[in-house]
Order: structure tokens, then C-alpha cells, then sequence
């Protein structure tokens, strides 16, 4: 089973297998938080320029890792009808997981975007990075936010996604993934150390991508 030390190394990893994107000059952008270490790993290993795409999860109620729909910036929305039926999800209890993430995005938004210069994506590769996929929702309503802002093209990128996942998801012009097992329990199984990514963290990265040192030290 491919494993990886932590999210910087999955992103170093993964740079690898972008690496000719390089002269396409492409934008990277992590989702909050855990695909932000993978993303910036990889924009400095590219030498691109790096943000976040603001999205979040809806879970099952009783199961709340299991996305039944997701979130994103800009009205985006996504709900897998299929799931909710799987799993005996009301509308009622849809409205309510919705409300409550709602308001985490707007948080979210507030703390890593707002007093902080956007890269634009217009007319631009743009690589979405996400430390894995599970059902790809919350993947698929980032690169609708992505698309939105006017990206030509558009990549997903990931270390580790179910093989089911991987075989359906055309939310992207293209999907770049490193181990696609057909059993699939939890991104976290592929990753040694797969502690949570921090606010503060995020936070850091981002000021970190937009410092003169990042672009000083970055690959060439």
C-alpha cells in the first residue's frame, strides 16, 4: 500500500507527477485545510502561484466524515441525492447540516480570503488540490468554484482517492491521482502522519505563498 510521511511530502510527490505543467504556468489552489499543505507543497515545487478554494463538506448527520453534499464559495452547491437515499437523509436534516456549514464557510472565507489579494484564474491552468478523495464531492464543488472564476483549464489533483471515486469523477478537465485503492476505508489509512491541519496553519501557508522569500526560494 503506497503511503506517504505527511500532506508536504504527498504534495512534493504529486508535483512530480505534474511536473510538465511547469511551463503552462499553472495556478495551484488548496482546499481548506487539509489539501492546503499538499497544494502549497506542490506550487513551490512547481514555482506557481498559490491560494485557497473555500468549500465545505456536508456530512451524513449520524456519520459526519461521509460527505453527502458539499459547499463552495460563490453559491456553489452540490448534493449527491443518492447518498441522502442510501443513508435515510431527510431534506429537514439536509437544511440543517447545510445551515450549520454555511455559517463555517463564511468563517472560513472571512479568515483566509478577505485583506488578502486573490490569484486570478481567469484564462488559467488551475490545479485543485485536495489530500484525498472519498466520495468527491467536496472536490467536485471546488472545481465548479474554480470554473466559475474563469480558469481555461482545469486539473484535480490528489495523492490518494477511491478507485470508484476516481472512475466517475468528471468534474475536471482532468484527474491526477497517485494510489487509487479499490478498498478504501479513510484518506487518513495512506498517510503516516495525518494530524489535523490547523487554521493557523492554513493561515501561515498562505502568508508564507505570498512573501517575497516564497518566490525567492521557490523551484525555477
Amino acid at each position: 500500500m503506497l503511503r506517504f510521511d505527511d500532506r508536504a511530502d504527498a504534495g512534493r510527490r504529486l508535483a512530480a507527477e505534474l511536473e510538465s505543467l511547469r511551463d503552462a504556468a499553472p495556478v495551484v489552489l488548496g482546499l481548506p485545510r487539509g489539501g492546503v499543505p499538499v497544494g502549497f507543497a506542490v506550487a513551490h515545487e512547481l514555482g506557481a502561484p498559490f491560494d485557497v478554494v473555500v468549500v465545505r463538506k456536508l456530512g451524513v448527520p449520524y456519520w459526519p466524515e461521509l460527505a453527502m453534499g458539499a459547499i463552495g464559495e460563490n453559491g456553489v452547491r452540490v448534493v449527491d441525492a443518492a447518498i441522502m437515499a442510501r443513508e435515510g437523509v431527510s431534506e429537514a436534516e439536509l437544511e440543517s447540516v447545510e445551515r450549520r456549514e454555511r455559517a463555517v464557510l463564511s468563517s472560513y472565507i472571512a479568515r483566509f480570503c478577505r485583506g488578502r489579494e486573490r490569484v486570478d484564474v481567469r484564462g488559467r491552468l488551475a490545479v485543485v488540490v485536495d489530500d484525498g478523495m472519498a466520495t468527491g464531492l467536496t472536490a467536485r464543488a471546488a472545481c465548479q468554484v474554480v470554473q466559475q472564476l474563469g480558469a481555461a483549464r482545469v486539473i484535480m489533483a490528489v495523492p490518494v482517492a477511491a478507485a470508484h471515486t476516481v472512475q466517475h469523477f468528471d468534474a475536471a478537465d482532468s484527474l491526477v491521482c497517485l494510489a487509487a485503492p479499490r478498498v478504501f476505508f479513510a484518506v487518513g489509512e495512506y498517510f503516516r502522519d495525518f494530524s489535523p491541519t490547523t487554521d493557523d496553519e492554513v493561515v501561515r501557508l498562505l502568508d508564507a505563498a505570498g512573501s517575497k522569500h516564497y518566490w525567492h526560494t521557490r523551484s525555477s
